[in-house]
Protein backbone atom coordinates (compact mmCIF):
# COMPACT_ATOMS: atom_id res chain seq x y z
CA UNK A 1 0.00 0.00 0.00
CA UNK A 2 0.84 3.60 -0.33
CA UNK A 3 0.91 7.01 1.17
CA UNK A 4 -2.61 7.21 3.53
CA UNK A 5 -4.82 9.77 1.18
CA UNK A 6 -7.68 10.29 4.38
CA UNK A 7 -6.66 9.89 7.36
CA UNK A 8 -9.74 10.15 10.47
CA UNK A 9 -8.61 10.95 14.24
CA UNK A 10 -11.05 10.77 16.37
CA UNK A 11 -13.88 11.60 14.70
CA UNK A 12 -18.02 11.74 16.64
CA UNK A 13 -20.86 13.57 16.00
CA UNK A 14 -23.69 14.25 18.15
CA UNK A 15 -27.21 15.26 17.86
CA UNK A 16 -28.90 16.27 21.41
CA UNK A 17 -27.98 13.20 23.56
CA UNK A 18 -27.43 10.57 20.50
CA UNK A 19 -23.91 9.93 20.08
CA UNK A 20 -24.06 8.62 16.17
CA UNK A 21 -20.64 8.81 15.75
CA UNK A 22 -18.03 8.67 18.61
CA UNK A 23 -14.06 8.42 18.33
CA UNK A 24 -13.57 6.30 14.60
CA UNK A 25 -10.50 6.36 13.78
CA UNK A 26 -9.29 4.88 10.83
CA UNK A 27 -6.87 5.61 8.03
CA UNK A 28 -7.64 5.09 3.94
CA UNK A 29 -4.70 4.21 1.38
CA UNK A 30 -4.29 4.38 -2.38
CA UNK A 31 -5.04 1.44 -3.85
CA UNK A 32 -6.90 0.38 -0.94
CA UNK A 33 -10.46 -0.78 -0.47
CA UNK A 34 -11.32 0.25 3.41
CA UNK A 35 -14.96 -1.49 3.75
CA UNK A 36 -16.74 0.05 6.48
CA UNK A 37 -19.42 -2.69 7.97
CA UNK A 38 -22.26 -2.83 10.48
CA UNK A 39 -25.69 -3.12 11.41
CA UNK A 40 -28.33 -0.73 10.36
CA UNK A 41 -27.64 2.60 12.65
CA UNK A 42 -24.17 1.86 13.36
CA UNK A 43 -23.67 5.46 12.34
CA UNK A 44 -21.84 4.07 8.92
CA UNK A 45 -23.51 6.49 6.66
CA UNK A 46 -23.34 9.59 8.81
CA UNK A 47 -19.30 8.73 8.67
CA UNK A 48 -19.24 8.92 5.01
CA UNK A 49 -21.25 12.28 5.53
CA UNK A 50 -18.69 13.30 7.99
CA UNK A 51 -16.30 12.91 5.42
CA UNK A 52 -17.92 14.18 2.80
CA UNK A 53 -18.65 17.63 4.58
CA UNK A 54 -22.46 17.29 4.31
CA UNK A 55 -22.59 17.18 8.50
CA UNK A 56 -19.84 18.89 10.38
CA UNK A 57 -18.03 17.08 13.45
CA UNK A 58 -18.53 17.56 17.15
CA UNK A 59 -15.13 16.08 17.56
CA UNK A 60 -12.20 14.69 16.12
CA UNK A 61 -10.13 15.76 13.05
CA UNK A 62 -10.36 14.69 8.74
CA UNK A 63 -7.23 14.50 7.11
CA UNK A 64 -6.63 14.40 3.56
CA UNK A 65 -3.16 14.18 2.45
CA UNK A 66 -2.13 14.94 5.65
CA UNK A 67 -4.13 18.22 5.49
CA UNK A 68 -7.15 19.20 7.80
CA UNK A 69 -10.06 19.47 6.07
CA UNK A 70 -12.74 19.09 9.28
CA UNK A 71 -15.63 20.64 8.17
CA UNK A 72 -14.89 21.92 5.20
CA UNK A 73 -18.00 22.52 2.91
CA UNK A 74 -19.11 19.79 0.58
CA UNK A 75 -18.46 22.01 -2.59
CA UNK A 76 -14.99 22.19 -1.04
CA UNK A 77 -14.57 18.55 -0.59
CA UNK A 78 -15.10 18.05 -3.39
CA UNK A 79 -12.43 20.50 -5.49
CA UNK A 80 -9.82 18.75 -3.11
CA UNK A 81 -10.75 15.49 -4.88
CA UNK A 82 -12.88 13.78 -2.68
CA UNK A 83 -16.17 12.13 -4.19
CA UNK A 84 -19.22 9.77 -2.77
CA UNK A 85 -22.09 8.91 -4.49
CA UNK A 86 -25.42 8.23 -2.19
CA UNK A 87 -27.47 5.38 -1.04
CA UNK A 88 -30.27 6.75 -3.44
CA UNK A 89 -29.10 6.77 -6.97
CA UNK A 90 -28.45 10.60 -8.04
CA UNK A 91 -28.66 11.52 -11.80
CA UNK A 92 -30.60 13.70 -14.18
CA UNK A 93 -32.93 11.22 -15.39
CA UNK A 94 -33.99 13.32 -18.41
CA UNK A 95 -30.20 13.68 -19.34
CA UNK A 96 -27.70 12.14 -21.16
CA UNK A 97 -25.10 9.94 -19.94
CA UNK A 98 -22.91 11.82 -21.52
CA UNK A 99 -24.55 15.04 -20.09
CA UNK A 100 -24.63 13.69 -16.66
CA UNK A 101 -20.91 13.20 -16.18
CA UNK A 102 -20.16 16.55 -18.48
CA UNK A 103 -22.37 18.49 -15.86
CA UNK A 104 -20.42 16.78 -13.23
CA UNK A 105 -16.96 17.74 -14.81
CA UNK A 106 -17.58 21.09 -14.99
CA UNK A 107 -18.93 22.07 -11.54
CA UNK A 108 -15.00 20.62 -10.28
CA UNK A 109 -13.50 22.69 -13.26
CA UNK A 110 -15.48 25.16 -13.10
CA UNK A 111 -16.04 28.81 -15.40
CA UNK A 112 -13.10 31.15 -13.98
CA UNK A 113 -11.62 33.61 -16.82
CA UNK A 114 -13.76 31.34 -19.51
CA UNK A 115 -16.59 34.30 -20.22
CA UNK A 116 -15.99 34.12 -23.54
CA UNK A 117 -15.81 30.37 -24.52
CA UNK A 118 -18.73 28.57 -24.91
CA UNK A 119 -19.14 25.83 -22.30
CA UNK A 120 -19.68 22.90 -25.11
CA UNK A 121 -15.94 24.00 -26.04
CA UNK A 122 -13.84 23.13 -23.12
CA UNK A 123 -11.73 20.38 -23.80
CA UNK A 124 -10.62 19.30 -20.64
CA UNK A 125 -14.32 19.13 -19.30
CA UNK A 126 -15.29 17.21 -22.87
CA UNK A 127 -11.86 14.33 -21.91
CA UNK A 128 -12.86 14.19 -18.65
CA UNK A 129 -16.25 13.20 -19.37
CA UNK A 130 -15.29 10.39 -22.21
CA UNK A 131 -12.76 9.22 -19.60
CA UNK A 132 -15.77 8.57 -16.90
CA UNK A 133 -17.92 6.70 -19.31
CA UNK A 134 -14.98 4.74 -20.47
CA UNK A 135 -13.81 3.71 -16.70
CA UNK A 136 -17.19 2.64 -15.96
CA UNK A 137 -18.19 0.76 -19.56
CA UNK A 138 -20.65 3.45 -20.31
CA UNK A 139 -19.37 4.80 -23.73
CA UNK A 140 -21.23 3.09 -25.71
CA UNK A 141 -24.64 4.29 -24.14
CA UNK A 142 -23.48 8.12 -24.08
CA UNK A 143 -25.98 9.23 -25.80
CA UNK A 144 -28.82 7.28 -23.96
CA UNK A 145 -30.70 9.07 -21.63
CA UNK A 146 -30.03 8.27 -18.04
CA UNK A 147 -33.93 7.21 -17.45
CA UNK A 148 -33.35 4.30 -20.08
CA UNK A 149 -30.84 2.39 -18.73
CA UNK A 150 -30.97 -0.32 -16.19
CA UNK A 151 -31.32 0.05 -12.45
CA UNK A 152 -27.78 -1.35 -12.82
CA UNK A 153 -26.52 0.80 -15.23
CA UNK A 154 -27.81 3.92 -13.07
CA UNK A 155 -25.93 2.99 -9.97
CA UNK A 156 -22.67 2.88 -12.69
CA UNK A 157 -23.75 5.96 -14.14
CA UNK A 158 -22.99 7.65 -10.54
CA UNK A 159 -20.01 6.47 -10.43
CA UNK A 160 -19.36 7.74 -14.03
CA UNK A 161 -20.58 11.16 -12.68
CA UNK A 162 -18.09 10.62 -9.65
CA UNK A 163 -14.74 10.01 -12.13
CA UNK A 164 -15.84 12.76 -14.10
CA UNK A 165 -14.52 14.71 -10.99
CA UNK A 166 -11.27 13.50 -11.20
CA UNK A 167 -10.85 12.37 -7.61
CA UNK A 168 -8.56 10.04 -6.03
CA UNK A 169 -10.91 9.71 -3.46
CA UNK A 170 -14.22 7.87 -3.36
CA UNK A 171 -16.55 7.37 -0.75
CA UNK A 172 -19.38 4.93 -1.93
CA UNK A 173 -22.05 4.55 -0.11
CA UNK A 174 -23.96 1.10 -0.91
CA UNK A 175 -22.69 1.30 -4.52
CA UNK A 176 -24.86 -2.56 -4.75
CA UNK A 177 -28.19 -1.85 -2.73
CA UNK A 178 -30.76 -3.03 -4.61
CA UNK A 179 -29.29 -4.58 -7.38
CA UNK A 180 -29.66 -8.52 -8.65
CA UNK A 181 -26.84 -10.26 -8.72
CA UNK A 182 -25.58 -10.48 -12.16
CA UNK A 183 -25.66 -6.36 -11.93
CA UNK A 184 -23.64 -6.87 -8.47
CA UNK A 185 -20.83 -8.32 -10.25
CA UNK A 186 -20.33 -6.12 -12.76
CA UNK A 187 -20.51 -2.98 -10.53
CA UNK A 188 -17.88 -5.43 -7.97
CA UNK A 189 -15.80 -5.71 -10.78
CA UNK A 190 -15.66 -1.65 -11.56
CA UNK A 191 -14.72 -1.03 -8.06
CA UNK A 192 -11.89 -3.39 -8.15
CA UNK A 193 -11.08 -1.84 -11.61
CA UNK A 194 -11.20 1.72 -9.47
CA UNK A 195 -9.37 0.81 -6.49
CA UNK A 196 -6.11 0.30 -8.32
CA UNK A 197 -5.60 4.10 -8.67
CA UNK A 198 -7.84 5.67 -5.97
CA UNK A 199 -8.63 5.43 -1.69
CA UNK A 200 -11.17 3.98 -1.94
CA UNK A 201 -14.21 3.76 1.39
CA UNK A 202 -16.78 1.29 0.96
CA UNK A 203 -20.19 1.05 2.87
CA UNK A 204 -21.81 -1.74 1.68
CA UNK A 205 -24.28 -4.52 3.44
CA UNK A 206 -23.58 -7.40 0.39
CA UNK A 207 -20.96 -8.66 2.87
CA UNK A 208 -20.18 -11.60 -0.06
CA UNK A 209 -18.98 -8.25 -1.92
CA UNK A 210 -17.19 -6.75 0.55
CA UNK A 211 -15.36 -9.59 1.28
CA UNK A 212 -14.73 -9.89 -2.35
CA UNK A 213 -13.36 -6.16 -2.67
CA UNK A 214 -11.82 -4.81 0.77
CA UNK A 215 -8.24 -4.65 1.29
CA UNK A 216 -9.41 -3.84 5.51
CA UNK A 217 -12.60 -3.86 6.98
CA UNK A 218 -13.73 -1.61 10.12
CA UNK A 219 -16.49 -3.00 11.82
CA UNK A 220 -19.13 -0.16 13.59
CA UNK A 221 -21.71 -0.96 16.29
CA UNK A 222 -23.96 1.98 17.51
CA UNK A 223 -21.35 4.38 16.58
CA UNK A 224 -18.55 3.26 17.65
CA UNK A 225 -15.49 1.18 15.75
CA UNK A 226 -15.99 -2.70 16.86
CA UNK A 227 -12.89 -3.76 15.46
CA UNK A 228 -9.88 -3.03 12.34
CA UNK A 229 -8.38 -5.94 10.36
CA UNK A 230 -7.54 -7.56 7.20
CA UNK A 231 -10.48 -10.00 6.11
CA UNK A 232 -9.41 -13.03 7.44
CA UNK A 233 -9.20 -10.62 10.93
CA UNK A 234 -12.65 -10.26 10.62
CA UNK A 235 -14.41 -13.23 9.88
CA UNK A 236 -12.19 -15.00 13.04
CA UNK A 237 -13.08 -12.72 15.36
CA UNK A 238 -15.47 -13.38 18.03
CA UNK A 239 -16.01 -10.38 18.98
CA UNK A 240 -17.50 -9.14 15.53
CA UNK A 241 -19.86 -12.87 14.88
CA UNK A 242 -21.18 -11.91 17.76
CA UNK A 243 -22.07 -8.71 17.17
CA UNK A 244 -22.88 -8.42 13.57
CA UNK A 245 -21.84 -11.79 11.12
CA UNK A 246 -23.08 -14.64 13.21
CA UNK A 247 -21.44 -17.72 12.87
CA UNK A 248 -23.19 -19.12 10.15
CA UNK A 249 -21.01 -16.68 8.26
CA UNK A 250 -17.71 -17.59 9.44
CA UNK A 251 -18.92 -21.02 8.43
CA UNK A 252 -19.82 -19.78 4.66
CA UNK A 253 -16.47 -17.42 4.57
CA UNK A 254 -14.27 -20.19 6.29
Amino acid sequence: MSENVLEIRDLGVSFGGLRAVHNVNLTVAKGEVHAVIGPNGAGKTTLVNLLSGDIRPSSGRVLYRGRDITGAKPYRVAALGIGRTYQITNIFPAFTCRRNCWLAARARKGSALRFFRPADADRATAEATERALEMTGLLAQAEAPANTLSYGEQRQLEIAMLLALEPDALLLDEPLAGMGADESEGVVALIKRLAVDHATLLIEHDMDAVFAIADRLTVMVNGEVLETGTPEDIRASTMVRQAYLGDDFHEVAS
